[in-house]
């Protein structure tokens, strides 16, 4: 799709399959409690969906797992660092940890994708205009599908900065994260709206 910056499907449009599904950083701290983002149970509800269908499809599952620093929320083996969704280790869902936001970046995602012949991605979590751009940026640069549902990813507002602007919104944060994204991305409207497939070797096994 290509419709001027971050390709828009619209509710109901068709969505052809894709072969993997890519949480990025769904994690105690940014999704329950006091400091989870904005409408973090419509991103868990969507994200929960998303991933049941994938493992029904057989579509390989990857769950980024931020490493932060110490003393931040997210820092390893803290409560906020713990994945909040169940993960089903095996041989096509795995959990890929990282120290930055491009979950590609020094890590084995892309290793993973190849050596299941994965070429179309479903990508969902937190936060949009960080670690799910950054992500998805990388997927598009090499040559990857991405599919990005609207309703399935999240981040804060943007705070207030003096004599620059007021507060932003999250959900105005998030879709900006969207457009800037560019045409390649595919945006559609609503999780329920992606389906899934296996990758082709999983579907030769068959």
């Amino acid at each position: 799709m290509a419709d001027g910056g971050g390709g828009d499907g619209g509710a109901g449009a068709p969505v052809r399959p894709v072969d993997a599904l890519i949480l990025v950083d769904i994690q105690s701290a940014f999704v329950v409690g006091e400091d989870a983002v904005p409408d973090a149970a419509r991103v868990l509800d969507r994200s929960r969906d998303l991933l049941a269908r994938a493992r029904a499809a057989g579509a390989l599952v990857v769950h980024l797992q931020n490493d932060g620093e110490p003393g931040t929320v997210d820092a390893p083996h803290t409560p906020g660092w713990e994945l909040h969704l169940p993960v089903e280790p095996g041989p096509r869902e795995t959990v890929v940890r990282k120290t930055q936001d491009d979950g590609f970046d020094g890590t084995v995602l892309g290793d993973l994708l190849e050596a299941a012949d994965a070429r179309e991605l479903v990508i969902c979590g937190v936060l949009s205009e960080m670690c799910v751009s950054a992500t998805a940026r990388t997927a598009l640069a090499r040559d990857y599908r991405v599919v990005l549902p609207h309703d399935a990813h999240g981040t804060y507002d943007i705070p207030a900065a003096p004599g620059i602007s007021g507060v932003v919104p999250a959900a105005m944060n998030a879709r900006a994260a969207e457009w800037a994204l560019g045409d390649e991305v595919e945006i559609v409207a609503r999780a329920a709206d992606v389906t899934f497939t296996a990758p082709a070797p999983a579907r030769r096994e068959r």
